[in-house]
C-alpha cells in the first residue's frame, strides 16, 4: 500500500501551507500531510516553504530576519496568514500523521520543543511524526533530541552510494525527486530497510511511472489522483 502525502497541504488547489490548503487536505483520503517549517527571528516556528518570502507574500526578505508580528501581517495567498507550527497540528488533531520538513538554520530544536508538548499534553504519539530535511546534519540533530520520532532524509539527486547517505542518519525514510529516481534507488533503500518517498508528483504518467518503481509514499499537490 502507497503511502499518499498531501503536499504542502494541497497545493493544486489551495495556496501552500494555509491553514486553508491543510483543510482541504483532510477532506483527501490521504495519510500524510507535509509542510515545512522555518524559525524566525523573535523564535516562533512558522510555516512557509520558501527561505525569503518574495514568493508567495506581497512583500520581500528573508523570514529568519522577520519578527513573528512582521509575518503575520503578510498575505500567504488568498487572505491567508502564514501559521505557526502549533496550529496546523491544532487543526490537523491527530486526523493524519505529519511530515515536517526543517528549513533554515536552528529549526530542529524548537520543532522538538513543540513535538514534545504535543506528545505529553495533546494525546499525539512519536509515530504521528515524520522529520525530515535536506540538511542531513539538521536530522543528525533532531535525532539526539528524539531517537524514537522518525527522521527523512530528502535528496534531489542520486548519490553515489544511492541510500547510504539517509542510512548514514539513521532515517526511516529517503525521499527522492520524480526527475532523479530510478529502481535502483528505490531497490538499494530498501535493502537497507528504508522506505523510498518520492516528491512531487502531480501528473497521472508520472504517477503510474513512480508506482512501478515500487516506491513506498508519493507526495502530491493532488493527492487525490493518487
Amino acid at each position: 500500500m502507497i503511502i499518499k502525502i498531501g503536499h504542502r497541504g494541497v497545493w493544486g488547489y489551495k495556496p501552500e501551507n494555509t491553514i486553508c490548503s491543510f483543510k482541504k487536505a483532510l477532506e483527501f483520503d490521504i495519510d500524510m500531510v507535509e509542510f515545512d517549517v522555518f524559525a524566525c527571528k523573535t523564535g516562533e516556528v512558522v510555516v512557509i516553504h520558501d527561505y525569503r518570502i518574495d514568493r508567495t507574500t506581497e512583500e520581500k526578505g528573508y523570514v529568519q530576519k522577520k519578527t513573528f508580528e512582521e509575518l503575520r501581517r503578510l498575505d500567504a495567498g488568498k487572505g491567508q496568514k502564514i501559521p505557526t507550527l502549533q496550529e496546523v497540528l491544532n487543526l490537523i488533531d491527530k486526523k493524519v500523521k505529519v511530515n515536517i520538513e526543517l528549513k533554515g538554520e536552528g529549526s530542529a530544536k524548537p520543532v522538538y520543543e513543540i513535538i514534545e508538548r504535543y506528545i505529553k499534553e495533546n494525546g499525539w504519539k512519536k509515530a504521528d511524526f515524520l522529520i525530515s530535511s535536506f540538511n542531513h546534519y539538521d536530522l543528525r540533530e533532531f535525532n539526539r533530541f528524539n531517537s524514537e520520532i522518525k527522521i527523512g532524509a530528502v535528496i534531489a539527486g542520486i548519490p553515489i552510494g544511492y541510500a547510504e547517505c539517509a542510512q548514514k542518519v539513521n532515517a526511516y525514510s529517503l525521499h527522492a525527486s520524480k526527475e532523479f529516481i530510478n529502481k535502483a534507488l528505490v531497490d538499494d533503500a530498501h535493502k537497507r530497510g528504508m522506505k523510498l518517498f518520492v516528491y512531487t508528483v502531480n501528473e497521472p504518467e508520472d504517477i503510474e511511472r513512480v508506482k512501478s518503481f515500487g516506491v513506498d509514499g508519493i507526495f502530491s499537490d493532488f493527492p487525490d489522483r493518487l
